[in-house]
């Protein structure tokens, strides 16, 4: 007995890895399939260059240059009006120039910052496609096992129908049906094949929907039953406080409101004075007719203040300004807008549970209720047609409500995970 515990054991948990692993399969697709987050991946990449540029500002700036001439000088006259001999020469320059900016009103900086933060941004941005497109392939999956399901439960109720209009023709010719009974029967049969017409082409859709949401083949058996290990919060107190830190959404509303922010202080810094020292050297070569060679060295500080440019930094100011009040209204409207999702998300996920129990338990009544009818109306007793049909109707029911079940409630981990910003490719087992 012990032994058979163990074997039985060891089959469920292996059967479990199995399901465990077709899931992170469809998971692990979508993720390598998505050219969004393909996209996304390119535009972080670019984001981290900005930060790099940003950094060059406040290096110094190093240019070579270097010319080379072919003159002519010819129909020369002096001053007495004698011919003078035509001249040749060929003028080259080389010259280096080193400039490094002294302060520039915190430009500099406020842009190194900017950049910081957009960088920031473009992750956070990342990780928000990242959970949607986890989300859809969630849903994607959880929903064709429900197709499955739903296909499969109205093809037996087909069958149950067929054998029971056999069953009936037999009992009509025998007298012990009347020809209405047969009838329900009849239409029954009809009805049930008209919902296993529906089932298949949800089917049909469902694998569809799959493969353009996965990038994959859709397989050909989903277990609705297995729910991954998920680290969900107990309350919906704590499923809020996490939300209020990790939620993407909000993240990226905060990092716009600084990087306003930092827009301001960016045009705030057009205003002030910069400066700047340079140095050069220029060697000439062949420069003219009394002066063959010359070199030039030259230090020079320069300092310049922006006094008016036709209003146009103070417009850019006031701009940067009502830039960030409107960053912080549309932040304060998100910060809502997620406290109210997450709560629709925790009470979506607590219902489900409840509904999974509920419907576990209608579907045992069901079963039991469907074989008790149906023996009795085999053997004769006083059930009638159409109560065993009701006792069909309710039983496949009752199984597709089973199955919805089972879908919403893996459906609304994933959502309520989603919601608070805390669904992870690493987080799911």
């Amino acid at each position: 007995m012990i032994k058979k515990f163990f074997v039985l054991l060891a089959f469920f948990l292996f059967t479990q890895e199995l399901y465990a692993e077709d899931l992170m399969k469809t998971l692990s697709d979508a993720f390598k399939n998505n050219s969004k987050l393909n996209a996304e991946r390119a535009s972080l990449e670019a984001s981290k260059q900005d930060v790099n540029i940003s950094k060059g500002e406040f290096l110094p700036s190093i240019t070579l240059s270097g010319d080379i001439a072919s003159q002519e000088d010819s129909n020369r006259t002096s001053q007495s009006g004698g011919k003078l001999a035509d001249i040749n020469s060929t003028p080259e320059s080389k010259s280096i120039l080193v400039e490094q900016k002294i302060f520039d009103g915190f430009g500099n900086y406020n842009t190194l910052q900017k950049s910081k933060l957009e960088l920031e941004y473009a992750k956070f941005e990342l990780i928000k496609l990242e959970q949607e497109v986890l989300l859809s392939a969630a849903k994607a999956y959880y929903n064709l096992g429900y197709s499955f399901k739903n296909s499969d439960f109205n093809e037996l109720n087909v069958e149950l129908f067929e054998r029971q209009v056999e069953s009936d023709r037999s009992r009509l010719e025998r007298g012990e049906i009347s020809l209405t009974d047969f009838a329900q029967s009849e239409s029954s049969l009809a009805g049930a094949q008209a919902k296993l017409i529906t089932a298949r082409n949800e089917l049909v859709s469902g694998k569809k929907n799959f493969q353009k949401i996965i990038g994959s083949k859709a397989p050909e058996e989903i277990n609705l039953g297995f729910f991954p290990n998920l680290a969900m919060p107990s309350t919906l107190s704590t499923a809020t406080a996490i939300a209020e830190q990790t939620n993407p959404r909000l993240n990226l509303a905060k990092l716009d409101l600084e990087i306003s922010k930092k827009e301001l202080f960016v045009a705030r810094g057009d205003l002030a004075p910069s400066a700047k020292v340079s140095y050069s050297r220029k060697e000439n070569k062949d420069l003219s007719t009394t002066v063959d060679d010359r070199d030039q060295e030259e230090v020079k500080a320069t300092i310049t203040w922006p006094i008016f440019k036709g209003g146009k930094n103070l417009s850019s100011v006031k701009k940067a300004k009502f830039k960030m009040q409107e960053k912080q209204l549309i932040f304060d409207d998100i910060l809502e807008q997620v406290q109210i999702d997450t709560a629709n998300a925790w009470t979506t996920y607590s219902a489900s549970k409840g509904i999974l129990d509920a419907t576990s338990v209608q579907l045992k009544a069901a079963e039991i209720a469907n074989e008790g009818i149906t023996l009795e109306y085999d053997t004769g007793n006083k059930r009638t047609t159409l109560e065993v049909i009701q006792s069909r109707t309710l039983l496949l029911d009752s199984r597709t409500s089973y199955a919805k079940a089972q879908k919403d409630f893996a459906i609304a981990q994933f959502n309520l995970l989603a919601s608070i910003g805390d669904l992870h490719l690493d987080n799911i087992k």
